[in-house]
């Protein structure tokens, strides 16, 4: 009976956030930064596009916490009644940035090039990233669309480049601003702002854990976590 008992205990402590791709570079420290903030507590990230995060919701999977990179998604489940309303908040605005190999891609015109083959970039329909780089990518896109690769998160359209399947990447920010060879900065404007927000998944049995998580997120060391990754924060 005692060890059913710490078994409960455990699992009661565990922490389960389903989180957009571009938080798979900061989610470690996020993590550890929570568990020495609330001892006893196991945090896990599953980082995912936050399209395939959101049906998975929907579908009742069972996450404590959502962690969007676009807003859409999140209040749209908490229309649905999948995300407690009470708690859903920004935590982040992404950014875009463009990474090649060797460094020798500095400009969207540059994609132009004949030498440049592919440009990877994640899918829009999953996306917000993705989205977001097709918006920026509107006035060369004609002339490069049959170039275009989609990975399904920024994560994999990330290795594409990595990897020299694609030569070039537009992708999140906080996946390539410590990156060499340096990456580019995007400029805001050329796009809709990527509004990241999160909630608490209805019917979690770690309510009052999600909240404390969704403080430290947005007004804690987790801001603090954000904003020295790449992120900016409300």
């Amino acid at each position: 009976m005692i060890v059913l008992a710490l078994c409960l205990l455990t699992a009661q402590q565990e922490l389960q956030i389903a989180a957009a791709s571009d938080l798979s570079a900061v989610s470690k420290a996020l993590a550890a930064g929570f568990e020495k903030e609330v001892p006893g507590v196991r945090v896990r990230f599953t980082n995912a596009a936050s399209g395939i995060l959101a049906k998975q919701i929907e579908n009742g999977a069972p996450f404590d916490v959502f962690l969007s990179a676009n807003e859409k998604f999140v209040m749209d489940l908490s229309k649905s009644g999948r995300l407690e309303g009470f708690s859903v908040r920004q935590y982040a605005v992404g950014q875009l940035g463009m990474w090649s190999a060797k460094g020798q891609y500095q400009t969207l015109e540059d994609l132009l090039r004949p030498e440049v083959k592919h440009v990877a970039i994640a899918n829009p329909k999953l996306a917000p990233y993705g989205a977001a780089a097709r918006e920026a990518l509107d006035k060369v896109w004609q002339r490069i669309a049959t170039k275009i690769v989609y990975g399904e998160n920024v994560r994999q359209a990330l290795q594409y480049a990595e990897t020299g399947n694609a030569d070039v990447v537009l992708t999140s920010w906080a996946l390539l601003y410590a990156k060499s060879p340096p990456a580019v900065r995007l400029p805001a404007n050329l796009h809709q702002p990527i509004r990241q927000s999160g909630g608490i998944v209805k019917g979690s049995k770690q309510a009052k854990l999600a909240e404390r998580f969704l403080v430290f997120l947005t007004k804690g060391k987790g801001a603090e976590i954000l904003r020295s990754s790449g992120f900016e924060t409300p």
